[in-house]
């Protein structure tokens, strides 16, 4: 029992919890968080934890749900044996764990973490409470039974068994957790990036799929060589939905394909149009000019421009007409926390630690550090957002970047 005590602490069974329910952490439509209280260093007794355990349990937040902070906030399909549903809408449902170990004292308490979980249910898809196995009671597993809350038992070694299986309930998503969502779906942030830094490139890329040749080729002699770049920044646009053996064209992306017709009379027309376009410098709104109005209404449609563009004209309204990097992100942080963790700090469990404290409250001697920043955000996002005539500045990597000096203003605002 000592070793089982020292091994199933909190953050253990979280840690074997995280990587039972999601294994792939770069899987499709999968995406989780851990509370930031996890990001401490030392648990029971000041035991300090393992930096492996850090690591599986990283990215860190502090997300919302119900009345408290879950453990663990995730978005994934999970198999049968883990949820009791056949079906769950067209998106995987958003679920959260509570989890529980062993205490200073030897204890665990399963029937509080049985009941903070069932407190979310009021706003998440399915709930669970993680403990060591040998401390769950068959009362726990009754009262677990009776409120829809999942148990999920794990033993020293790392195994991680279903005791009781949750049905799934159809609640909302609250606003924070929709930045877990946001997360998971093809147009999160996490662990993937806007490669390129032109809108050109991305718009470009339903032409190529369109055109009857070969994709890559035309791409590259028309447009730009990184070919996988510009699809996954073409599919964060949802101009294209890239499945695991073919690709095709959204709604979004054959509008695209309209507009280049209908301008140029057909899609090769319009390619070699990109091709003169190589290397200029200019704002590409007013390079192109309509080519500038679609890919406003393109940049519009991806959910975190709505986002940046909707508090930027709140922080003008409030005498903030050109704030800085750190100004906005600790603006928006107060409004939307989750969504702006997950949309501007990278999720290295470092970076995380340092930029939140264990009550996920920021810390701007970190923000002032260009290095914690996702550039898929303050790069590419930022500098599209301005070929779009939207921001007045580019933007720039992170290691090239000031944060107390990066300016995030609307170049039309509406006073």
């Amino acid at each position: 029992m000592v070793s089982a005590t020292r091994q199933l602490t909190e953050p253990h069974v979280l840690a074997h919890t995280k990587r039972r329910l999601f294994p792939d952490a770069d899987a499709t439509d999968a995406y989780a968080v851990v509370d930031t209280q996890f990001a401490r260093t030392s648990w029971v007794a000041e035991a300090e934890i393992d930096a492996a355990v850090t690591q599986t349990l990283a990215p860190f937040n502090h997300v919302q749900i119900g009345s408290g902070y879950p453990d663990l906030v995730g978005v994934r399909n999970l198999d049968s044996d883990l949820l009791a549903v056949e079906r769950f809408g067209d998106s995987p449902p958003l679920v959260v764990v509570e989890a529980k170990g062993y205490t200073g004292s030897g204890t665990v308490d399963v029937e509080r973490g049985i009941v903070q979980a069932h407190d979310r249910l009021h706003e998440a898809n399915a709930a669970y409470v993680a403990a060591p196995a040998r401390a769950i009671s068959q009362s726990n597993r009754a009262l677990a039974r009776e409120l829809n809350v999942g148990v999920l038992g794990v033993d020293a070694g790392g195994s991680v068994e279903s005791l009781e299986v949750p049905r799934v309930v159809g609640n909302r998503t609250a606003d924070e957790a929709r930045s877990i969502r946001f997360q998971a779906s093809a147009q999160g942030v996490a662990n993937k990036s806007f490669g390129l830094n032109h809108p050109k490139n991305y718009l470009a890329y339903p032409l190529a799929l369109y055109h009857p040749d070969d994709t890559a080729s035309v791409l590259c002699e028309y447009v730009v060589a990184a070919t996988d770049d510009a699809r996954a920044g073409a599919a964060f646009l949802d101009l294209v939905d890239v499945g695991p053996t073919r690709e095709r064209l959204t709604p979004l992306g054959r509008e695209v394909v309209r507009f280049a017709r209908r301008e140029y009379g057909s899609v090769d027309a319009a390619l070699r149009t990109f091709d003169d376009w190589k290397r200029s410098r200019k704002r590409f709104c007013d390079l192109a000019p309509k080519w500038g109005l679609l890919t406003r209404r393109v940049v519009y449609d991806y959910p975190a421009t709505q986002l940046l563009v909707e508090e930027l004209q709140r922080m003008h309204e409030d005498g903030i007409p050109e704030p800085t990097l750190v100004e906005v992100v600790e603006y928006l942080h107060e409004l939307h926390p989750s969504f702006t963790v997950e949309l501007f700090v990278r999720g290295d469990e470092n970076v995380r630690g340092r930029v939140l404290d264990a009550d996920g409250e920021l810390q701007r001697a970190a923000l002032e550090e260009g290095v914690v920043y996702h550039s898929p955000t303050v790069f590419q996002l930022k500098a599209m957002l301005y070929h779009a005539g939207i921001l007045t500045t580019r933007g720039a990597g992170p290691s090239n970047l000031d944060p107390t000096a990066d300016t995030w203003a609307l170049r039309e605002s509406v006073v």
